[in-house]
């Protein structure tokens, strides 16, 4: 049945979490919009700039989709027209690639790594909407795309002017480790830095080229479960260090794994910061050669309420840290775009594993970011955001208390994007979870983030992407769900 104009960008959902991109799944959505007669020839669409605005994306996603679907013929897009759809839906598009009526698909049969990736629980069970108060993002309407798009121009121009030699872009590495040096303490030269789609490709890199099946890994309970499917899936057996006040326990007795991986920063999710014993701790019971460290500091730039701690890789004098970090929470998720620094001793092998696995990242986005990072674009963003998102953990953290002080305990962390508030009186996370999304405000379950059996039940809440009128009107339905 068609549908009108104002319900178009009501039938998409973009997917912020999903590995796919936001161009990819607006391409998709529309794609199966047309092939199924919804939006039928003749039918103009909105404009990037309109259909931009409602789905809260950049005007650049928008185009990128239009001229993807022009190209497969789907849509006529003209300078100055908005786009108008060019074939019928329900004959030869609405079948192509469809299962025949009533047929029903054989059980395929899988390797160990896919069965492993399957029973994770990420990222597939956790596709929320993206409302207030969903944890995990930085605000993209902050972000100043006008002067990124200017960097992407340049960008694409300096890519088809080098030769061909590294996929990883000397400009941006060189840019890093100088950035990485003064805000984080990181020691590293440019050759150590690799340049990767996301901070889950790094994972994935470093899962394949040092776990052997059977290998021991450590990761925080609750923690990050991307880091624990990569594990995973790579055959490693897991055990769940359970977390103080600092984050990540030393617990005495236990002999040093292969691999040990932390958020020391800010502990995803509770935000606690580990400190310089601690880190000193850890540091000492790795074995240089046989314990690797990976340190993830998603978060790294958002520090409110001290001088930051310098990064744990910078303590390392014997090369057995792994540092991985993203743009994706600094900057935008569409631009997916991670690093990781690799200890000496492995570059040349990471170096190989790189291309053969193919976690490349796009040689013009790569020279747009140095750009905008050697040009003050990045740390003139950060220093404005970070005053923002300041505000808004605050402004969060009191509505919260007032509103919500009998039935949530919040733990206010010294810096990142998101914040935990635990459930009082044996109140379980999971059915306030699906209570809450029912009345419009997205939240996420602490118990859903532990190895084992949760011992904690809390909310994982979101204050960085959402603007402070936002957060109180989410605050004042999350008290009359409760």
């Amino acid at each position: 049945m068609p549908v009108s104009e104002g319900v178009i960008s009501a039938l998409i959902e973009l997917k912020r979490t999903d590995d796919e991109g936001l161009v990819a799944q607006l391409t998709s959505q529309l794609r199966g919009l047309i092939a199924t007669g919804r939006l039928g020839k003749g039918r103009e669409l909105p404009s990037s700039r309109r259909l931009a605005s409602d789905l809260g994306v950049s005007r650049n996603t928008v185009t990128y989709a239009f001229e993807q679907l022009a190209a497969e013929g789907y849509i006529e897009a003209s300078h100055g027209r908005r786009p108008v759809v060019t074939v019928d839906g329900g004959g030869r598009v609405e079948g192509a690639g469809a299962v025949a009526s009533g047929a029903r698909p054989g059980k395929s049969r899988l390797s160990p790594w896919a069965s492993k990736l399957k029973q994770a629980d990420w990222p597939m069970s956790y596709q929320a909407p993206f409302k207030p108060l969903r944890p995990g993002h930085g605000d993209v309407r902050e972000f100043p795309n006008e002067v990124w798009a200017r960097c992407l121009r340049r960008g694409a121009v300096q890519a088809a002017r080098r030769e061909l030699g590294s996929v990883n872009r000397f400009r941006l590495r060189e840019a890093l480790a100088q950035y990485l040096a003064t805000s984080r303490g990181v020691r590293a030269t440019a050759d150590q830095i690799m340049i990767l789609p996301s901070a889950q490709a790094a994972l994935t890199l470093i899962a394949a080229a040092v776990i052997t099946p059977g290998d021991e890994v450590w990761v925080e309970d609750p923690g990050y479960p991307g880091a624990a499917a990569a594990f995973r899936a790579s055959g490693a057996r897991l055990t769940g260090i359970t977390l103080d006040g600092q984050g990540m326990q030393r617990l005495p007795g236990l002999v040093a794994p292969t691999l040990i991986f932390m958020t020391p920063s800010h502990q995803h999710p509770t935000g606690r910061l580990m400190s310089l014993a601690r880190r000193t701790e850890f540091l000492s019971l790795s074995r240089p050669g046989k314990t690797w460290i990976v340190e993830d500091d998603y978060d790294g730039e958002f520090h409110y309420d001290s001088r930051p701690v310098p990064a744990l890789q910078g303590l390392d004098a014997h090369g057995r840290v792994f540092y991985v970090g993203t743009f994706s929470k600094a900057m935008t998720s569409d631009i997916r775009l991670g690093y990781l620094v690799v200890p000496p001793a492995l570059v040349g092998t990471f170096e190989i594993a790189q291309r053969h696995i193919g976690l490349i990242a796009a040689s013009h986005v790569q020279e747009a970011l140095a750009e905008f990072i050697a040009d003050g674009h990045f740390l003139a963003h950060l220093r404005r955001v970070r005053r923002l998102y300041h505000a808004r953990r605050d402004h969060l953290a009191e509505g919260l208390e007032r509103h919500l002080g009998e039935v949530l305990s919040v733990e206010v962390p010294s810096g990142g994007i998101q914040l935990v508030a635990r459930l009082k009186r044996g109140r379980t996370d999971q059915a306030a979870v699906k209570r809450l999304g029912a009345a419009g405000v997205v939240t996420r379950a602490l118990s859903s983030l532990a190895l084992e059996r949760p011992r904690d039940h809390g909310l994982l809440l979101g204050f960085a992407a959402w603007r402070e009128s936002e957060i109180s009107a989410a605050v004042k339905t999350m008290a009359s769900c409760f």
